[in-house]
């Protein structure tokens, strides 16, 4: 059984490509949708709020946790890893090293959060992969709360798309990091706003999210750990929120065009408890 949590609904960009690439084993996510978004809080408050869905995900048999959050993992991860040592935990991180790769211009736009930005994760990712490239870097402030609020193809989101993306073309970015699980879910949108753009490289952008790579990650840690499961019929899954079920489960509906049943976890202080 595998776990996934996230402030909101971001992370399930990320766990259809879990879903794809293990099909068969059980899944489990927490939208921890009482605090999102995680961007403008405090790495201790994250790392709060990630270890207590870690222990409910454990609590409720999981093997292996994905923290399917950008912000999250760049708070988090490592205290996480510290405070559960025996349990694998996979994250994610803004895939600067193949935009750097694969940018002709040399320019790198970077779309995630305030807190991924300000982490020492991220400033490592720069120092790593990025020398020998320009970055743009915005913080796309009030995206998040859009798609929670399943506006993603609305005239305010491309609005904001186009105040984030056009001055980031008009440099000559030609790679393009979403550094947040929430923003493959306005990809269409992305792409609609760039091909606008009247400003913009010769070359075609190349827009890139880390969630298949993480997916892949996933995989190779359980077969390395022995943890893949044997069964061979269809995963389950369960899906979680702090905030109101029948919210998240109008916005996967949206998001997903499928109805799929949310169950509700309450956080009592520091902890948080399945309800029913």
């Amino acid at each position: 059984m595998i776990g996934l949590l996230d402030s909101g609904v971001g992370g399930l960009s990320v766990l259809r490509h879990v879903q794809a690439q293990l099909p068969h084993e059980a899944l489990v996510y927490v939208a921890d949708q009482a605090h999102v978004p995680y961007g403008t809080r405090s790495a201790a408050e994250v790392q709060q709020f990630s270890e207590g869905i870690s222990r409910l995900l454990l609590e409720l048999g999981v093997k292996i946790i994905v923290v399917a959050c950008n912000t999250a993992s760049a708070a988090a991860l490592t205290y996480l890893r510290e405070t559960f040592p025996d349990v694998p935990f996979v994250g994610m991180e803004p895939a600067v090293k193949p935009a750097a790769e694969h940018t002709r211009t040399g320019k790198v736009g970077v779309m995630a959060t305030a807190g991924t930005f300000g982490s020492e994760r991220y400033a490592d990712l720069m120092q790593r992969f990025a020398r020998d490239v320009v970055v743009f870097e915005d913080p796309c402030l009030g995206l998040v709360d859009l798609i929670e609020a399943g506006n993603t193809t609305g005239a305010e989101t491309e609005q904001l798309l186009t105040r984030v993306l056009h001055p980031m073309l008009a440099q000559g970015v030609d790679s393009l990091v979403l550094g947040c699980t929430h923003y493959p879910f306005v990809r269409p949108l992305i792409e609609q706003v760039i091909a606008a753009a009247p400003v913009k490289p010769a070359t075609a952008v190349t827009i890139i999210d880390p969630a298949p790579a993480v997916a892949r990650q996933t995989r190779r840690v359980m077969q390395q750990r022995d943890l893949l499961s044997p069964v061979t019929s269809p995963g389950t899954l369960r899906l979680f929120t702090s905030g109101s079920d029948a919210h998240m489960a109008d916005l996967v509906a949206h998001l997903w065009g499928q109805q799929v049943a949310v169950e509700t976890a309450v956080w009592h202080g520091k902890t948080l408890i399945c309800k029913g």
